[in-house]
């Protein structure tokens, strides 16, 4: 696998969909999580992220737009104990509520599957980075269509342990910009990580994704060492 320049993998991609980024700053201090979502509909981009507790979650920007919330009203980031969720769906809170009753990750998410939105089938995509005593790992998961048959649901979990500094990966909802819109493929993509701060990072990565589609963007820096954390919110909708 070769290892990709993350913004260049963004710039290439006019519609990734909603995308997870994990990994870790090149000088080994810091554990890095960026969340984005994009949108085609008006309902989609009707859209902004907001803080909640120690996480975020969605709102809709102008409530009198507001169509269907399913699927795009709900938290993506929360936060249990030194475990830290991401994910683009209702998800997050399955998989919080899960290993808060000392479940896996990927056990957790077992009574979940892809996206009720024919025809695209949308893949709920998922990640957990763990923090403890100057360590950190992290995970990742998958759940699509058996490539866009909904008969069948795809399960995929990738873990990583002691993730290399310089190091990251990245997964996202749509291969391509298509109709149907054809779900990711293959493992998370390997990625660079430098040693950017927080703001130059969440600016670069703003700036590649595509300016007609992008909405919103979330990024997070943890200190491995003190689990101590900032974060940084950009919002297309002001």
């Amino acid at each position: 696998m070769q290892k990709l320049v993350f913004t260049d993998i963004l710039k290439e991609n006019t519609y990734p969909g909603r995308g997870i980024m994990i990994g870790r700053t090149e000088d080994g201090k810091k554990a890095v999580t960026a969340y984005f979502i994009m949108g085609r509909s008006e309902n989609s981009r009707n859209r902004v992220f907001v803080e909640d507790g120690e996480g975020i979650r969605t709102q809709a920007f102008d409530p009198a737009k507001l169509e269907d919330p399913s699927l795009i009203i709900y938290a993506p980031v929360r936060v249990l104990g030194n475990k830290t969720i991401v994910t683009n769906g209702d998800q997050t809170d399955t998989i919080y509520e899960g290993m808060d009753k000392q479940q896996t990750f990927e056990q957790s998410l077992r009574v979940r599957q892809y996206e009720p939105d024919g025809p695209n089938y949308t893949p709920r995509i998922s990640g957990i980075m763990h923090i403890e005593g100057g360590e950190f790992n992290y995970a990742m998961s998958i759940l699509k269509s058996n490539n866009g048959n909904p008969d069948g649901n795809n399960r995929y979990t990738f873990a990583y342990e002691n993730p290399i500094p310089g190091e990251g990966r990245f997964i996202h909802t749509y291969a391509r910009n298509e109709n149907p819109l054809p779900s990711f493929e293959g493992e998370p993509k390997w990625i660079g990580v430098g040693n950017d701060d927080i703001d130059a990072f969440t600016a670069n990565v703003w700036e590649a994704l595509n300016e007609d589609n992008k909405v919103s963007l979330f990024v997070r820096y943890i200190d491995i060492e003190t689990g101590e954390y900032e974060s940084r919110i950009i919002n297309k909708n002001k």
